[in-house]
C-alpha cells in the first residue's frame, strides 16, 4: 500500500470496490501533469474564488459529495481537485514544491506515514490549522491531533480518516474447525493478547478444512501488532529505535511463529495471489481496518456474502490515515483553511464514512447516527460503527517518525516475507530486514 504496505492502500483498496453502511465507493483517481495538485489561483471565473485541492488516490471527499455541498453553502467558492494515483508519485514532488513555495494546491493531503516528516521539516511552510475558527482539538482523537502537530505546538495537519483495526474472519471455516462463530465469542477467544490469536490459529489448523490457512500472511500479523504500541520504530526524540525496542521484537517473534507453525497462507499482501485468496478460501482471518471491508467484498464476491464477519482485534491498533494541510504559499490560504476546518468537522467526516468507508479521525463523529448505527450488511450485518469506534478509542498515541513507512515495508516485505515464503529462520529474516532498512536510511 502506500509504500508497498501503506502507500497504495487507498488506491488498491478504496478504488477497487466498496460498500460500507449505506454508502458505495465509486470513482477512479486520475493522474495529472501537476505533481502535487496544480497551482492555486484566485478568481476561478465569474468572480468566484477557486480553491485547489491536491490529493492521492480516491481520497473520498469529492466522491462523498462534500465539495458540492460546500459550494452550495458558499456560492462564491469553487473547488477543483487534482489526484495523483499513487502516493509514492505524489509525495516527493510535494516536498519539492513546499521547498520552493510554488506549484502547490491551496490544500494538500498528506498520508499518515509522511505526516511526521512533514511536521518535522515543513512546519514553517504550512498554516497553523489549530488556530482556525471552528477547529476544536477535543473533536479529534488524541493520536491524530498529536501526529498532525509539530514539536513546537503548531498543528499543520487535520486528520480526515484513521484505520482502527478489527479481525475479519470466515464464519463457515470457523464452524468447520469447531470454533465459535458469534462475533462477540470470537473476539473473546483472543481478547487482550496476540499470543491467544496464535493459539486459536493452532486450534484452527488442527481441525479446520484442508487448504485454508488461519491468516493470510505473517507480514499482515506483524503490521497489525506494530500498530498497537505507543513506541515502535522511533522514540520521543526522533531516534530510530526499532532494533532495540522489545515491543517490535515481540511483534516480530509472534508473527514469525505464525509462519513456523504453518498457520499462514504465505501470501504477500496486495499482490494478485493474495487478492485471489479471498475468493478461493485461502485463509480464515485477516487484520481488518475499515477500508479493508470494501476490498474483501469486492474480491470475495457474492458467493462469500454473510460468510465473513467482523470481531474485535486482540488489542486496539491503527493501520492507515490521512491529513489535510494548507501551504502558506497558497493564494487563497484563508479560504482554504476554512474549507479544511469544515471538511474535518464531525458531521462531514461522518458523511465521508457513510459514503466512502473512511473512518473518522474526529471522535466527536462517533456518536452521530451515520457512524454509531453503521452496519455492514455483507459481513453478517456487523455493527461496524460500534466495533471501529471502540477500537479507535483504544488506540495509543503512537510516536511516528520520518521514515516509518520505509521501516514497516522492509520488515514485512523483505524480512518477514522470507520467513513466511522461503522458510528462513526468524533471525535470518530479521537480519535481512535490518540490512535493507540500514541501506534505505543510509545507516
Amino acid at each position: 500500500m502506500r509504500t508497498r504496505i501503506h502507500s497504495s492502500r487507498r488506491v488498491v483498496a478504496l478504488a477497487a470496490v466498496a460498500a460500507l453502511g449505506a454508502g458505495i465507493l465509486s470513482g477512479c483517481a486520475q493522474d495529472s501533469d501537476e505533481p502535487s495538485g496544480g497551482a492555486s489561483n484566485g478568481g476561478g471565473g465569474k468572480g468566484k474564488t477557486k480553491i485547489t485541492v491536491g490529493v492521492f488516490g480516491v481520497f473520498g471527499l469529492k466522491e462523498a459529495g462534500l465539495y458540492d455541498q460546500y459550494m452550495k453553502l458558499h456560492p462564491d467558492i469553487t473547488i477543483e481537485q487534482t489526484s495523483i494515483e499513487r502516493n509514492e508519485n505524489y509525495y516527493p514532488p510535494l516536498l519539492t514544491h513546499l521547498g520552493t513555495g510554488s506549484g502547490l494546491a491551496d490544500i494538500q493531503a498528506v498520508e499518515i506515514n509522511n505526516i511526521a516528516e512533514i511536521a518535522e521539516t515543513q512546519a514553517d511552510k504550512l498554516m497553523d490549522l489549530g488556530k482556525v475558527d471552528g477547529v476544536k482539538k477535543d473533536n479529534f482523537l488524541a493520536t491524530t491531533w498529536t501526529q498532525g502537530t509539530s514539536k513546537a505546538g503548531k498543528t499543520i495537519g487535520l486528520g480526515t480518516d484513521v484505520g482502527p483495526e478489527a479481525i475479519c474472519y470466515r464464519k463457515d471455516l470457523f464452524a468447520q474447525a469447531g470454533l465459535p462463530t458469534d462475533r462477540d465469542e470470537v473476539g473473546k477467544l483472543w481478547a487482550g493478547d496476540w499470543q491467544k490469536y496464535l493459539d486459536v490459529g493452532k486450534q484452527f489448523k488442527a481441525k479446520g478444512p484442508k487448504g485454508a490457512a488461519f491468516v493470510d500472511s505473517a507480514g499482515g500479523v506483524l503490521n497489525a501488532m506494530n500498530g498497537t504500541t505507543e513506541k515502535r520504530f522511533y522514540d520521543e526524540d526522533g531516534k530510530v529505535v526499532y532494533k532495540t525496542n522489545p515491543a517490535v521484537r515481540k511483534s516480530w517473534d509472534t508473527a514469525a511463529s505464525f509462519a513456523k507453525e504453518g498457520l499462514s497462507a504465505k501470501l504477500q499482501q496486495f499482490t494478485p495471489a493474495w487478492t485471489q485468496g479471498f475468493s478461493n478460501n485461502a485463509f480464515a482471518t485477516i487484520s481488518c481496518p475499515p477500508w479493508m471491508l470494501g476490498y474483501i467484498k469486492g474480491k470475495a464476491g457474492a458467493a462469500a456474502e454473510n460468510k465473513w464477519d467482523v470481531a474485535a482485534a486482540p488489542k486496539p491498533g491503527n493501520w492507515g490515515g490521512s491529513f489535510l494541510t494548507v501551504p502558506e504559499a497558497g493564494k487563497n490560504k484563508e479560504e482554504a483553511a476554512k474549507l479544511v476546518a469544515w471538511l474535518t468537522a464531525p458531521e462531514q467526516l461522518a458523511t465521508l464514512f457513510d459514503k466512502q468507508g473512511s473512518f473518522p479521525s474526529a471522535q466527536a463523529a462517533y456518536a452521530l447516527p451515520k457512524v454509531s448505527d453503521a452496519k455492514a450488511t455483507y459481513f453478517n450485518n456487523a455493527p461496524i460503527g460500534d466495533i471501529f469506534s471502540k477500537a479507535a478509542d483504544g488506540v495509543p498515541v503512537q510516536i511516528l517518525g520520518a521514515k516509518d513507512g520505509v521501516i514497516a515495508q522492509n520488515l514485512a516485505d523483505v524480512g518477514m516475507l522470507q520467513v513466511d515464503q522461503k522458510g528462513v529462520s526468524s533471525e535470518k529474516g530479521w537480519d535481512a530486514a535490518v540490512k535493507a532498512i540500514d541501506n534505505a536510511l543510509d545507516q
